[in-house]
């Protein structure tokens, strides 16, 4: 079995690393000047604190999970604690950041609950956050006033003053990836909304509902070479609905069908459409219609 590090601390890591003692033994900042070369930890690893870096990799590579990063070009990479995480010889083609924060340096602030709503810390294969120039500006300059507070003796303001921008962070770069979702929606989301479409009739066209049960989110996902997080987080930027949104759309609308065009009972439907009961059935057709199945076949 490979062998998977866990880290309780960032000067745990920094230590086995060969990198200097961090300044905050709960925050570690370090730009890519300052990194020739860039390996992190021993083989792959977990840790209980937060990554964030800024970056354009000229050689190695970067594995979050069982997936490797798109290093094409200039692009944010988010990682959570306890996320398997692999770096890898890393030289950078040019300026960059890499921070560390252990989630506890997070306890009793509004962040520690907000931080998880950020869906860009789930993301996995080609999903890193593409930059511009302007946007690169706006990040660097935030870092840098994180990096002064780290940098001096801190004092009562020091910690709220860096989680603040650190939350300007983290909203920047939830504005910037949904500009990433819109101007990919013709040549990305469009052809996620296609492909994962014709993923959702192909499953029921071999008869996996039947022998398989209800398709789920995680399957279709995982067919897209995407994080489920990531592909929910695309067809609701261009649908205005969730991938389970789409599901429960595509049974209802198979449900329809069988209501008017055959005379099955309603168990009988519920178990042909993969469901393991009639009453879950029964629940999700009247929510999305507003009629049982029994009333939706009578008024037609």
């Amino acid at each position: 079995m490979e062998k998977i590090s866990h880290y309780k601390s960032i000067s745990e890591l920094h230590e086995k690393s060969g990198f200097e003692k961090p300044q905050h033994p709960l925050i570690s900042m370090m730009t890519c000047k300052e990194l020739m070369t860039y390996s992190v930890g021993e083989d792959r690893f977990t840790g209980d604190f937060y990554m964030i870096a800024l970056k354009k990799i000229k050689s190695g590579h970067v594995l979050y999970g069982k997936t490797q990063y798109d290093h094409s070009s200039g692009s944010m990479v988010f990682m959570k604690p306890r996320q398997t995480i692999e770096v890898s010889n890393v030289q950078f083609a040019e300026k960059g950041f890499v921070m560390f924060f252990h989630e506890e340096y997070l306890m009793g602030h509004a962040l520690h609950e907000l931080i998880k709503k950020y869906g860009y810390f789930e993301y996995e294969i080609n999903e890193a956050l593409h930059t511009s120039p302007t946007e690169d500006k706006i990040l660097w300059e935030l870092y840098y006033k994180i990096r002064s507070e780290y940098d001096t003796s801190q004092d009562e303001f020091s910690r709220e003053i860096i989680l603040s921008h650190l939350d300007s962070i983290l909203k920047y770069s939830d504005r910037f990836y949904k500009r990433q979702f819109i101007d990919r929606s013709i040549n990305v989301s469009g052809n996620t909304v296609n492909k994962f479409q014709k993923i959702l009739s192909s499953y029921f066209d071999k008869g996996l509902h039947q022998s398989v049960g209800l398709p789920s989110v995680n399957y279709l996902a995982n067919e897209l070479l995407l994080s489920t997080r990531y592909l929910s987080d695309v067809l609701k930027q261009e649908t205005g609905k969730t991938a389970l949104d789409h599901i429960h759309i595509y049974l209802i609308k198979e449900a329809k069908n069988l209501l008017v065009g055959s005379d099955k009972n309603v168990a009988q439907i519920a178990y042909e459409l993969g469901f393991e009961s009639p009453s879950y059935f029964t629940r999700l057709f009247k929510k999305q219609t507003g009629f049982t199945p029994l009333g939706y076949r009578a008024v037609l």
